[in-house]
């Protein structure tokens, strides 16, 4: 009914029934609620029955309050599976007009009932969860109007607030009880004190958490080991204002001080005042290593938002461009491979974007929530190729003067990214081929195996299959690693997905540096396409960020391009000097102009549209330094 409009005798009569409804319900609670919603409710949409029953596991229902013709029936447990009740747990609204009884033969009471039309709605809690449903049948067509479909959800959202009710307070009961269980029987701390917190008397236990001796109990004033910060003060404030009201303080948690050496201690307290209300009877447990696991869980989240952003920041999976056959083979790979935790190994020319792959792999798995831990072997010193890989224990060796956490270990639940698989010594390639084939490693002076559960990504621009038969790559960690190879094809074997990695490339220097650019000339995507990149997909990036910086149009024109060989491309010790000299120039015009601030609304990162630890890294590659102030 819309504002304005006069109300209809079918809007008068649905007011009625929902008055009803609300007023029938509004006084109950558990069993009568729910009687009382099912009689309303069968008269409401105008059926001989209806039922209220909730999920208890094994594809079972039992009811809950069951409206049958005009009074209510024994509550029944039954069997989903062949009726109609069954499709309402994986559905939304379940709703058979008529034949019921014919579509659900098997349903022995639908059939002696003779049932004809059923309308069934699951009921959710706040979660999602199926938690039971709400159902009326009829010995006659119930055809689908909008009305009694409106006053059927409003009926089952009342229902499944209370049904949540109910089981809110359920579990609520359980937790007491288990809790009253720990106090009565596990040897817990307890202190008998007057309402000032002067204890009278402590028992071992107490003692202990609080670092107090048996001979300093007498005149020990329990609230003088409360932190003075805010929050320690308040809490223990409002504790003993409920205390002084008569009134019992259940579970109240507390940060105090030990009085031996003054380490933190957190404890859960209760404490309850003697009906002569002059003491109180006092316990609390020890909850500080739970305390400070939920920090260190807290924390380590925290830090792990913040590195996956640094991922996103310097790794964009919007990178992953192309629509070449060749290409879409390889995320079809990628697509097929990356729910599985079988190993992969990624081979391909440097440049082509195998890390990238190796990701794309990662977030597409399961393990996507947990860690991505990037090895480059290549980088790695040699006489800390296993350390690093496997850890240290402290004085393992020379300089080993704390322990040391390994990448694998780092990476548990998730994935190691191994790049540049071929370089690794063949000692580590032994211990490699253990942790693949029994989950297991060793840190470096260390005796105790350590379990991973890890996935394996291995990538490599070399041959593996010719270092294995040169045996400087063992036969049986090539087997291990291959289990699902993908090949990522060279630049020059994907010419059609050029124009598409072009017009990305711009847009992203472009954007990165503040500049309006529209693309390439005609003449320049010719040449690019022809060109026989040795340097692959690092080699245009490299082209192309420089050609933006250098720009003076909004469309770029790139000269003829002279190949030079793989190794002077590939090796980061010799950089393009052209594009390094450009980088660096406006890097530092750009950063005396923001007077070298680097983080910040006002900060060089902002106006480079870089992260700040992504241009810090940036300056520390290019030489760049903040030149001393004058006098200095």
């Amino acid at each position: 009914m819309k504002p304005g409009q006069p109300s209809t005798p079918a809007d008068t009569e649905e007011i009625s029934l929902l008055r009803s409804m609300v007023e029938g319900t509004s006084a109950t609670v558990g069993e009568q609620f729910f009687q009382s919603l099912v009689r309303h409710l069968a008269s409401a949409v105008g059926t001989k029955h209806a039922f209220i029953a909730e999920f208890v596991g094994d594809n079972r229902a039992r009811t809950l309050a069951f409206w049958f013709t005009d009074k209510f029936t024994d509550n029944v447990e039954w069997d989903l599976r062949g009726t109609p009740c069954d499709d309402v747990v994986r559905g939304e609204l379940c709703h058979y007009p008529t034949g019921v009884s014919r579509r659900f033969p098997d349903d022995e009471p639908m059939v002696r009932w003779g049932i004809d039309s059923y309308l069934g709605i699951p009921l959710r809690d706040v979660e999602g969860q199926v938690m039971g449903h709400l159902a009326v049948l009829n010995d006659q067509p119930m055809p689908e109007e909008p009305r009694r479909l409106y006053i059927f959800r409003i009926f089952a959202a009342r229902a499944a607030a209370e049904m949540q009710r109910l089981r809110a307070e359920r579990r609520l009961r359980e937790s007491d009880q288990r809790y009253r269980d720990l106090f009565e029987e596990a040897p817990i701390a307890y202190v008998h004190e007057d309402l000032e917190s002067r204890f009278i008397s402590a028992n071992r236990a107490a003692l202990l958490i609080l670092g107090v001796k048996q001979e300093e109990v007498a005149g020990m004033v329990g609230i003088s080991l409360v932190p003075d910060t805010p929050e320690a003060q308040r809490r223990v404030h409002e504790a003993f204002a409920s205390i002084g009201r008569g009134t019992d303080t259940s579970g109240v948690v507390l940060e105090l001080r030990r009085k031996d050496d003054g380490r933190p201690v957190w404890i859960q307290w209760w404490s309850r005042p003697d009906p002569g209300g002059k003491f109180t009877r006092t316990m609390f447990v020890d909850i500080t290593d739970r305390v400070l696991m939920e920090r260190e869980r807290a924390r380590l989240h925290a830090q792990n938002l913040y590195l996956q952003e640094e991922i996103k920041a310097a790794h964009n999976f919007e990178e992953i461009v192309g629509r070449s056959p060749a290409f879409v083979e390889v995320l079809q790979h990628v697509q097929r491979v990356a729910p599985t935790d079988a190993s992969v190994l990624i081979t391909g020319e440097t440049g082509t974007g195998k890390e990238l792959i190796a990701r794309a792999i990662h977030v597409n798995s399961a393990r996507r929530d947990k860690p991505l831990i990037k090895v480059n072997c290549a980088a790695l010193p040699s006489g800390l190729v296993e350390s690093e890989l496997f850890g240290h224990e402290k004085g393992a060796f020379s300089g080993a003067i704390a322990r040391r956490i390994g990448r694998f270990e780092l990476a548990h639940s998730g994935t190691i990214f191994l790049d540049e698989i071929g370089e690794l010594p063949p000692d580590v390639q032994a211990k490699l081929l253990r942790v693949l084939q029994e989950r297991e490693f060793e840190r470096v002076g260390g005796g105790a195996p350590i379990r991973c559960d890890v996935r394996v990504i291995a990538a490599t621009n070399r041959d593996l299959a010719k270092s294995v038969g040169a045996g400087s790559f063992r036969e049986d960690l090539y087997y291990r690693l291959n289990v699902f190879p993908i090949h990522v094809p060279p630049l020059r074997e994907r010419s059609d997905d050029i124009p598409l990695l072009v017009q990305f490339l711009v847009r992203k220097y472009a954007s990165r540096i503040g500049k309006h650019m529209d693309g390439v000339t005609r003449e320049t995507m010719d040449r690019l396409r022809v060109y026989g990149w040795p340097g692959n997909v690092r080699e245009l990036e490299n082209i192309i960020e420089r050609a933006v910086i250098l720009a003076n149009a909004s469309v770029l024109e790139i000269p003829p391009l002279t190949a030079v060989t793989p190794a002077r491309i590939d090796s980061p010790a010799q950089p393009d000097a052209t594009l390094e000299s450009a980088q660096r120039s406006h890097i530092v015009a750009v950063l005396e102009k923001a007077r070298w601030v680097i983080d910040g609304p006002t900060g060089a990162a902002r106006t480079l549209n870089m992260h700040p630890n992504t241009l810090r890294s940036r300056m520390k590659k290019l030489g760049i330094t903040r030149p001393a102030a004058p006098g200095s």
